[in-house]
C-alpha cells in the first residue's frame, strides 16, 4: 500500500513507523523538518517538508497515487481540509483523520470523514473502567459510540433466560459462549452461571444491563 500520512508528531511517527515495518510504502509530510526526527533511524520511508495544504507539498508526497491517507496534526481544521482535499480532489480510496480537539468533532463529522477522536475516545474508555468491572468493552465501533461488551453471566442468573435480563431496545446480543464453545444466542436461552454473553450496546445500554443483573441480585448497580 502507498500511504501518506500528515503530521510528524508523537501519533504520526508511531503510524509512519507501524505501516512502515508492515512493508508499505510510507511517505510523511511536516511543515517542520525537525518533526522527522521523531522516527526511528532505521524508517526508510520518504519525507517531505512542506504546508500539506500546499498541492506542490502533497504532489511531492504521491498523493496522486496514494492508497491511503492519514491527517493526525494537532489542527483539527488543518486535518479536515487536507481529508477533504484528498478524498475529493485526488479520490484518495482511504482517508481517516484525527480529532485532536472534542469540540471540532462536528466539523470533521460535516465532511463525512472517517475519524479518530483519541480523547472522546479515551475519556470513555476510562470512565467504562471506573465504574464496569463487571461488564467490559472487548470491541469498539466508531469512535466508541457502539461497543461489544462482555459479561460473565452470575450465580444469581442461572436459570434465568436470556430474554429476561437483555432488553433488545438497549442490547443486541451477539454470542454466549459456554464450556469453551460459542453459540449464536436466542433470547428463549436458559444461561448458566459462568457463562460468557457478548452484546453489542452504547455506554447507555451497557449500565442499564449492568443495573438489570444487579438488581436481581437485590443489590445497588
Amino acid at each position: 500500500m502507498k500511504a501518506i500520512v500528515v503530521g510528524c508528531g508523537r501519533l504520526g511517527a508511531e503510524l509512519a513507523y507501524r505501516l512502515f515495518q508492515a512493508g508499505h510504502e510510507v511517505s510523511v509530510v511536516d511543515i517542520d523538518e525537525k518533526a522527522f526526527a521523531t522516527l526511528p533511524s532505521d524508517f526508510h520511508g520518504k519525507f517531505n517538508e512542506g504546508d500539506a495544504l500546499n498541492r506542490d507539498v502533497l504532489r511531492r508526497a504521491g498523493i496522486e497515487n496514494a492508497e491511503s491517507l492519514a491527517a493526525v496534526t494537532n489542527s483539527d481544521v488543518l486535518n479536515g481540509v487536507v481529508g477533504h482535499v484528498a478524498l475529493t480532489v485526488y479520490h484518495v480510496p482511504n482517508v481517516v483523520v484525527r480529532n485532536y480537539d472534542p469540540r471540532y468533532r462536528p466539523i470533521l463529522e460535516a465532511y463525512g470523514l472517517q475519524m479518530v477522536s483519541a480523547a472522546s475516545w479515551g475519556a470513555q474508555r476510562m470512565e467504562e473502567m471506573m465504574y464496569h468491572a463487571d461488564i467490559r468493552a472487548v470491541f469498539s465501533a466508531g469512535n466508541g459510540e457502539v461497543e461489544v461488551y462482555e459479561v460473565a453471566i452470575p450465580e444469581n442468573c442461572a436459570g434465568k433466560k436470556l430474554g429476561e435480563i437483555v432488553n433488545e431496545e438497549e442490547c443486541a446480543p451477539v454470542a454466549v459462549t459456554r464450556a469453551g464453545r460459542a453459540m449464536l444466542p436466542d433470547l428463549k436461552m436458559v444461561l448458566q452461571a459462568g457463562d460468557i454473553l457478548h452484546v453489542s450496546a452504547t455506554l447507555e445500554g451497557a449500565e442499564l444491563l449492568r443495573a438489570h443483573i444487579r438488581g436481581m441480585h437485590g443489590k445497588e448497580a
